[in-house]
């Protein structure tokens, strides 16, 4: 072949430290946003980044370009030192280190977005623990039950 095609779709969730401070509600649109930017400057293209105070949801086409732990590490760091400079109240603000990145099937593209764009009205119901661990285990992922959910 003379061209290299790629069509990745990706969900990536990543959660503060328990030690941080939470975004406030005013500011999680902007936070979003922001992220969402930043996976488009490394060549990637986002589709949509969700999430409530203490996670981010991102929908995302990976870049043929781009390793998935570089992405994730811009994501970030850069939105980290980003939010710290919103205001005082951020000052201690950080995410953990871990964080998940799953494929997605062009056949649930919308139903992945569905679900990022509704996560206030999710969470009413399921504890971001619950939905993390659910998630791993439809990923059949290997995860040790003491470390999983720490920083």
């Amino acid at each position: 072949m003379s061209h290299s095609l790629c069509k990745i779709y990706l969900h990536v969730i990543f959660h503060i430290k328990t030690t941080s401070v939470r975004i406030k509600d005013e500011d999680l649109e902007r936070v979003h946003a922001y992220i969402g930017q930043l996976v488009n400057e490394t060549g990637c293209q986002t589709i949509q980044v969700g999430g409530v105070e203490d996670h981010i949801h991102a929908l995302m086409l990976l870049s043929r370009e781009e390793t998935i732990s570089h992405l994730i590490e811009e994501m970030k760091r850069n939105s980290s030192h980003w939010i710290k400079k919103l205001s005082p109240h951020y000052a201690t603000f950080a995410w953990q280190g871990g964080y998940a990145a799953y494929s997605v099937s062009q056949s649930v593209v919308d139903k992945t977005l569905a679900y990022i764009k509704n996560q206030r009205e999710h969470h009413k119901k399921r504890s971001f623990q619950d939905e993390y661990i659910e998630f791993l285990k439809l990923y059949n992922i290997e995860y040790n039950e003491t470390y999983v959910l720490r920083d």
